[in-house]
């Protein structure tokens, strides 16, 4: 059993869309964030960054004590090669899947939340910082719509954790003040993973209890 967690955010979003796309068991745990649930000594021992997804594995491996994990990529790619799904072991699809994988958690997540936060909840509009990330955030997209012109999927020829890592965060293309129209093959990509069973059962845990 795996404890997870989670608050309904693009990152949060990327262990549930595993966990039910590999449909491994695991306990919700929710910590809401905007109590500062999250700065509890409690969770501050699984997560010392103070962030959500962080989750604790009762059955690790090793048949050691449970093991806790922060950081979404970390997390994913630990997912992954516990239940051998959604990475594979062949060299260059491996290493093409993680490469994306880290230009999710070092670019499009961080330039994208950086866009949210400058267009909902600075305290005042500040239009170099908008302008900036609104221009990063177009480039990005471009980035990943030339790659899914040629690829069916971000890895390749299979979905990966490469696409879970990503997909929450296209999901809130309109907060980005971005039309799918604009990248067709994106817009593609992104209604397959919407229509997967396995996205419905993940979002669906974002719905309020």
């Amino acid at each position: 059993m795996i404890d997870l967690y989670y608050a309904p955010t693009p990152n949060g979003h990327k262990i549930t869309l595993f966990l039910e796309e590999a449909e491994l068991p695991y306990r919700l745990i929710r910590v809401d964030i905007n109590k500062g649930e999250q700065f509890k000594p409690q969770f501050l021992d699984i997560s010392p960054n103070n962030k959500i997804p962080a989750i604790v594995d009762h059955q690790p491996e090793d048949g050691g004590a449970p093991f806790s994990l922060f950081e979404s990529g970390a997390i994913l790619l630990y997912l992954a090669e516990k239940s051998g799904k959604l990475l594979s072991g062949e060299l260059r699809e491996r290493h093409t899947t993680l490469q994306w994988l880290f230009w999710q958690v070092g670019g499009l997540g961080p330039m994208l939340g950086q866009n949210h936060h400058f267009n909902h909840f600075a305290p005042q509009p500040v239009p170099y910082a908008i302008e900036r990330y609104q221009v990063e955030t177009q480039r990005l997209y471009s980035v990943l719509n030339q790659r899914l012109a040629s690829h069916p999927w971000i890895a390749g020829d299979h979905y990966s954790i490469a696409d879970i890592a990503c997909w929450p965060w296209v999901n809130s293309h309109q907060r980005q003040r971005i039309d799918l129209a604009t990248y067709p093959a994106v817009q593609n990509w992104f209604e397959r993973i919407r229509q997967r069973p396995a996205t419905a059962r993940a979002m669906q845990q974002a719905q309020p209890h």
